[in-house]
């Protein structure tokens, strides 16, 4: 009841009015109810023994009862004092505190009955349906928000397959290897150092086991790329290239942390993420940021954990992995730039400087 009742004023007179209860019904009690004293009972004679003792049968399972016994039994229980004294005699109470009394015991249940009422009357309005379990008119229902449902991201849970080793498309093969010489030009020139961590090249069969895995098929460019260099050595953007088994391990663990597709739910488009499985992920800095292709429309992204993913790497949009490895080795040979992104050779190292918005 004390949960139900939160006016402190209303719990107080409740309190009250329990409190003046219990004194009225004690005060009743000890005017009417007597105290009952112990009645002296006589001692027995000698002749009612032994009249009771010859009434016994001669031999009694459990023996003869002597006068001693006889008398304790017949001893009235000793009391103490406080609790047989009988207590004087009080007058009755006159009129006017009768009166009072019954006032304000009326007025203590006319509170208890109130606060009840109203602690009903609440509950019953406030709690949005009737007795009849009905909606009460004149309430507005609260609105409970529904949570946006779970869309399992199906480029993240692919269907299992056997590898299948692709032949090499001349024309892009022609086309990559073209920028490589570019680029271990200029290298062997300027930067040795990181000429000589070049990485050897990927096996095909690699490749289509990881495409196998991951459930994507890598864009011809960056396939011809692996194929000559599995990763290792020339920055892009000032971010490591990653090898094939580094590239499947890195979508693995983007879709661990992120394998639902968010964009179904809120109806956008899966590139406005952070991250989707269907991207690849080919370059890694170290601090959770990765230059990535999109295996649908082929440019290239840079995503960062709880950031969307952005389609200009370097202020610049990139339309392809060949346009990146392409403008990388105009910029080494033209001492240029890719947006705000400039290459250089510090103590026959390549590094990357940012010189600002292009």
């Amino acid at each position: 009841m004390s949960r139900l009742i939160t006016s402190r004023w209303v719990r107080l007179a409740l309190a009250t009015a329990v409190v003046t209860a219990v004194v009225v019904a004690v005060l009743r009690l000890r005017r009417l109810s007597p105290v009952r004293r112990p009645v002296a009972v006589p001692e027995p004679t000698r002749a009612e023994v032994a009249s009771k003792v010859e009434a016994w049968p001669p031999a009694p399972i459990l023996g003869t009862p002597d006068t001693k016994i006889l008398r304790g039994y017949a001893t009235p229980a000793r009391l103490p004092g406080f609790l047989t004294r009988r207590p004087a005699p009080r007058p009755p109470l006159d009129r006017a505190t009768r009166r009072f009394l019954t006032r304000w015991g009326a007025v203590a249940c006319a509170l208890c009955l109130l606060a009840v009422g109203a602690q009903f009357l609440e509950s019953t309005v406030f709690s949005g349906r009737g007795h009849a379990g009905k909606p009460v008119v004149g309430r507005v229902p609260e609105v409970q928000e529904t949570p946006a449902p779970v869309v399992l991201d199906a480029d993240c849970h692919p269907a299992a397959r056997r590898p299948h080793l692709r032949a090499r498309n001349p024309r892009v093969t022609r086309a990559v290897n073209r920028q490589w010489v570019r680029i271990e030009r200029w290298l062997r020139v300027n930067a040795p150092r990181t000429y000589g961590t070049l990485a050897a090249p990927a096996r095909p069969g690699t490749i289509a086991v990881a495409e196998a895995q991951m459930g994507l098929r890598l864009p011809e460019d960056l396939r011809a790329s692996l194929l000559r260099h599995n990763g290792g050595g020339v920055s892009l953007l000032g971010e490591d290239p990653l090898d094939v088994r580094r590239i499947r391990d890195s979508w693995r663990m983007l879709c661990e942390v992120d394998g639902t597709d968010d964009h179904l739910a809120e109806e956008k488009d899966e590139r406005s993420e952070w991250w989707d499985g269907r991207m690849i992920p080919f370059t890694a800095d170290g601090t959770g940021c990765y230059l990535l292709v999109d295996s649908v429309v082929r440019d290239v992204g840079r995503s960062c954990e709880d950031s969307p993913i952005g389609f200009t790497p370097g202020g610049v949009r990139v339309k392809s992995y060949y346009a990146l490895l392409k403008a990388t080795a105009d910029a080494l040979e033209t001492g240029g730039r890719i947006g705000y992104w400039r290459p250089r050779a510090v103590e026959g190292v390549l590094d990357w400087d940012v010189v600002g918005s292009p």
